[in-house]
């Protein structure tokens, strides 16, 4: 557990300019967490997910809303925890090495707007308090998006 992550985030976030700020964000979650080989966003644009700000190896563009950890964490507007990504029906291999998969959706206003991804090349790499830090930074990117009138 990063007992700073949380209050680095929200100072990234008090820039106005969505994606300076989430690159930011981004690079924040992967110099924080180690053993990473992606952290980032996902926008939800035009009836898909599509790629944001992130940091690591190169990542599907295009997501639909009924594929992969990302989709389910869009239809169910709910953390997805998965420790073993090869387990999981319907996994979209954006990266062949990634294992384990945390993914949390933003939510502003009842609907889901973004989400925060992580993989990780290790099985059950992520902790219930990371979750709980991401669940709380997805919070203070919400706010940021009505503070800062955000769209997408």
């Amino acid at each position: 557990m990063n007992k700073y992550i949380n209050a680095q985030i929200r100072g990234f976030l008090e820039e106005s300019d969505m994606i300076a700020a989430l690159a930011n964000v981004s690079a924040c979650i992967n110099e924080n967490y180690d053993r990473l080989n992606w952290a980032g966003f996902y926008f939800v644009r035009k009836n898909e997910l599509i790629l944001g700000p992130f940091q690591g190896k190169t990542a599907c563009t295009h997501i639909p809303f009924d594929k992969g950890v990302c989709g389910k964490c869009y239809r169910d507007a709910a953390t997805q925890k998965i420790d073993d990504v090869l387990a999981f029906p319907g996994h979209i291999a954006c990266d062949s090495a990634s294992r384990s998969e945390l993914c949390v959706p933003v939510i502003v206003s009842g609907r889901v707007v973004a989400e925060i991804d992580l993989d990780s090349p290790e099985k059950n790499r992520f902790t219930d308090d990371e979750a709980r830090e991401m669940e709380e930074a997805a919070a203070d990117i919400a706010a940021a998006f009505i503070l800062h009138q955000w769209s997408l």
